[in-house]
């Protein structure tokens, strides 16, 4: 993912939620729908994590020093991590309060007409954004699912628009439901209903991204088929006689991180070994452009002993 994809896609969905919790706290005020005052806390909650999501980003584009030796690329994963548990604790839990708050002591819904028409507004906003992501994410995706998309892109804020943007279209389904349903029955109750079903989707939302942030954190490696190219490149040349062993990291969305202990001929020179090693880093470059932090070893290769067929039976024989 492009750092300008993904900045354009955060901008379109911080542009439409400002101005969707606008308008439903507006109609929160005049209706005094709970599902209203749930869904303008949710799109608020919304704005600020893309806020910090752009905030992230920068971040992690400062140089590396003495104490990060390997960069700020890890920020991306921490500030995405950040928005799954203010998605779980502002939007989520607050939602399921209000509801049962609601369905506790329900009432009628005042000015019917005015919660209706800006859930279609904000439907249509979200949907603007939603689009936005779709393309953007399209650049990368490939032939993947929407869902392995989620699961498996390295860059957090795409897929973190994404279910925010998914999210906020069901939520305010829900609530285009538990409103009709408060009016048409005149039971408040349902309004409750509906606040506490858009609770409930939100912290479901919030662990997913919360599981999928917490495995960047940790570190993953490679994808198979950039774990491929890289073999492919350090075996292309002659003088590699074989991978011994390769480990490789994410030290960021842009940045892959590759280790790797080579064997190379038993009589080759020092200076021939520098100029192999050298070799290798450029192949892996120009194969993975990601690859930009790269450790190479040198090594001999021994066959391991197939303890399995010994070439002599030792027999033991227990003395009585």
């Amino acid at each position: 993912m492009s750092a300008s994809g993904g900045s354009k896609a955060i901008i379109a969905a911080l542009g439409a939620n400002l101005g969707i919790a606008i308008i439903k706290f507006v109609a929160f005020v005049f209706s005094g729908s709970s599902s209203m005052l749930a869904e303008s806390v949710h799109s608020l909650a919304d704005s600020g994590n893309q806020l910090l999501l752009l905030l992230g980003g920068r971040q992690s584009r400062r140089k590396a020093d003495t104490e990060h030796p390997f960069g700020y690329g890890r920020e991306r994963y921490v500030y995405a991590f950040v928005v799954s548990i203010i998605l779980f604790s502002v939007g989520g839990v607050f939602s399921l309060y209000e509801g049962i708050e609601k369905v506790g002591h329900p009432h009628p819904i005042e000015t019917p007409w005015l919660p209706i028409v800006v859930l279609v507004a904000a439907m249509a906003l979200e949907g603007f954004s939603l689009r936005t992501a779709m393309k953007e994410s399209n650049h990368t995706r490939g032939t993947q699912s929407w869902v392995q998309f989620v699961r498996r892109a390295k860059a957090p804020e795409l897929p973190v628009v994404l279910l925010e943007d998914v999210a906020a279209l069901t939520g305010l389904a829900l609530a285009f439901i538990g409103v009709v349903l408060a009016v048409v029955t005149g039971n408040g109750v349902w309004d409750g209903v509906g606040t506490i079903a858009i609770g409930a989707l939100l912290i479901v939302v919030a662990l997913i991204l919360g599981i999928e942030t917490k495995s960047l954190l940790v570190g993953e490696g490679a994808t198979d088929v950039d774990a491929q190219a890289i073999l492919g490149a350090i075996e292309a040349g002659h003088d590699v006689e074989r991978v011994i062993h390769m480990k490789t990291l994410y030290l960021g969305p842009d940045e892959l991180l590759v280790a790797a202990k080579i064997a190379l001929p038993a009589s080759a020179r020092l200076d021939d070994v520098a100029h192999t090693i050298n070799a290798v880093e450029a192949r892996i470059r120009a194969a993975v452009p990601i690859a930009r932090v790269i450790y190479i070893e040198p090594d001999v290769y021994v066959a391991p002993i197939d303890l399995a067929t010994p070439t002599e039976a030792i027999v033991i024989k227990a003395s009585d």
